[in-house]
């Protein structure tokens, strides 16, 4: 038996390893390669390949671990910092994209109750996949980038709230017995809080000196839980959300989740295998046509819903096009949601083949879109003009046009420029795609108005032949070629000072034209380096410096300023 076992495990692996590489090199998310694994499984392996008992188990595992590694990262600091724009985007695309999505399956004749299943499956979009793809991008630290991942984990925080009440749904419970769940359910939550609150910091603080131990402490927390809210009458995989949430206030949160991640990454292999094993590859026939109906809408629907709502909001065409393409997939939790409904019932096997079907096609074709999306846009820019809403925040008639500087994108960096401009008294004007950005400028007197650097036609309104300088905080490669070849082309003698991260980037933007390229991460070792020539050991010099900086950073706080935070 435990012969056979690893046998197996050994031939699911193997191919698991070949269906990655080929999905690496077609820049595909791994989650694909895992469910095509098991669809060839079943279609062509299926003597060789029983998936036993404790296959299962390792599925079951899988999920726990994944939802724990979700509720690390669900921390209430986090959640207070989903903005009012990522809440309404986020509960609003879920509302619409459920409602259409219940009609147009009710539409292709599923019944009401498998409608229902397949419309929230459709709501959620996978955080894990669009962070990477964004982190891949550098766009994390963007406009679009925050809005997106705020109202990602809006989506998150639904999910999870479906997951913990959707098995008290059962036809077979009364009332009172609902009732009953609900409060042992609250009263569960309220435990795990006083727990993280009064005594997981000081068991974390002792256990987190050897970090074996601080390991499987994270570990034996995430079962004891499971296992808590399995015994309650709840399900394991809301058990292990709620530990990780429980652990996510733990100042040692990073590294538990650096030390639990090879764990989850081999068990939710297992998970997504045996998904794609229900799925045979001769039953497909019988659910292509709703499967690309319902990946069509999600490809195209999701998009044009947050573009919507975001334009409503004051967004650019731009970010509205970009945040949009975010959610033109389904997610793990889509799977799992399905899953759950299936193991008690309520829907058939038949509908998470479906959803699996969908997953396929929508991740597929979503990651290529926001991969190549900054090609995209210009081709369909014009087409969009009706998800922008007109006339709001833009230039102000009152504004002069007698600047001399202009400010690409008011940020970290853009705060410390424009303190430098107001102490020269040079006059300059700020644009920024953000309209809370806006506002609050405006509201400090600055002069500024609503625009996108990416767009062309903004500089046509700019009075560029009379400035001379023009700056910009946006680190985006084709953006600063943009703005460097506008302002040269009228203005070949004004400086134009951009920003890159990359080395090689910056290169080009000389290249293409810039008088200066600004790289923060090496500006402030430079900053270090002159600053120890000139104050050599003396530490009544670094103590002025240090009081200077914490003045400027208190300042900041108040400005509503956070440094970028790069997780791994």
């Amino acid at each position: 038996m435990v012969q056979e076992l690893f046998v197996e495990l050994t031939f699911i692996i193997l191919l698991a390893l070949v269906t990655s590489i080929a999905a690496n090199i077609l820049k595909q998310p791994l989650m694909i390669a895992y469910i095509l694994t098991g669809i060839l499984i079943t279609s062509f392996f299926v003597d060789f390949v029983t998936f036993s008992e404790i296959t299962l188990i390792f599925s079951k595992i899988g999920i726990a671990f994944l939802l724990f590694m979700v509720g690390l990262n669900l921390n209430p600091k986090v959640i207070k910092e989903i903005g009012v724009v990522a809440t309404v985007t986020g509960l609003g695309q879920i509302i619409f994209t459920s409602l259409i999505g219940f009609l147009i399956s009710f539409y292709l004749g599923f019944s009401v109750i498998e409608s229902l299943y397949i419309s929230v499956a459709l709501t959620f979009s996978s955080t894990i996949i669009i962070m990477k793809l964004l982190s891949d991008k550098d766009d994390l630290d963007t406009l679009y980038g925050k809005i997106s991942i705020g109202f990602l984990i809006v989506q998150d925080l639904v999910a999870i709230f479906l997951l913990m009440f959707i098995p008290l749904a059962s036809n077979n419970l009364e009332f009172h017995i609902i009732a009953l769940s609900i409060i042992k359910g609250i009263l569960l939550i309220f435990f795990i809080w006083l727990l993280s609150i009064q005594i997981l910091p000081r068991i974390t603080k002792q256990i987190a000196k050897n970090q074996e131990l601080l390991f499987l402490f994270s570990v034996g927390w995430c079962f004891l839980i499971a296992s808590l809210f399995f015994y309650f009458g709840f399900s394991i995989e809301i058990g292990a959300l709620l530990a990780g949430i429980g652990l996510s206030m733990s100042q040692y949160r990073l590294e538990i989740a650096y030390k639990v991640k090879p764990l989850r990454d081999f068990f939710i292999i297992i998970f997504f295998i045996i998904l794609g094993s229900q799925m045979h590859i001769s039953s497909v026939s019988s659910i292509v046509l709703p499967a690309i109906v319902l990946s069509l809408f999600i490809l195209i629907g999701n998009p044009l819903i947050v573009m919507i709502l975001m334009g409503l909001l004051g967004y650019t065409k731009r970010n509205g096009f970009l945040a949009g393409l975010t959610v033109a997939q389904i997610s793990e939790f889509s799977l799992i949601l399905i899953a759950l409904g299936v193991n008690m019932n309520h829907i058939s096997p038949q509908i998470l083949s479906l959803v699996t079907l969908v997953g396929l096609i929508t991740i597929t074709a979503s990651t290529y879109m926001i991969i190549y999306s900054e090609k995209i846009y210009p081709i369909i820019s014009r087409h969009l003009e009706i998800f922008e809403k007109k006339n709001i925040l833009k230039d102000d008639p009152k504004i002069k046009r007698d600047y001399e500087a202009v400010l690409f994108g008011y940020n970290r960096i853009g705060y410390n420029i424009l303190k430098s401009l107001d102490r020269l008294k040079i006059k300059y004007i700020v644009i920024d795609f953000d309209p809370e950005v806006i506002v609050d400028l405006s509201k400090n007197g600055k002069r500024c108005i609503y625009g996108d650097a990416d767009d062309a036609e903004l500089f046509n309104d700019l009075n560029l032949s009379n400035i001379k300088m023009v700056i910009s905080t946006i680190p985006k490669i084709e953006t600063n070629s943009l703005i460097i070849k506008e302002v040269k082309r009228k203005n070949p003698n004004s400086i134009v000072m951009v920003t890159s991260h990359v080395i090689e980037d910056s290169l080009k933007l000389y290249n293409t034209g810039a008088d200066y390229v600004i790289m923060p991460h090496f500006l402030g070792g430079e900053y270090v380096s002159k600053m120890i020539e000139k104050n050599r050991i003396n530490r009544k010099d670094y103590s002025k410096e240090s009081k200077d900086q914490i003045s400027g950073l208190k300042e900041r706080i108040k400005e509503g300023h956070r440094h970028p935070r790069i997780e791994k």
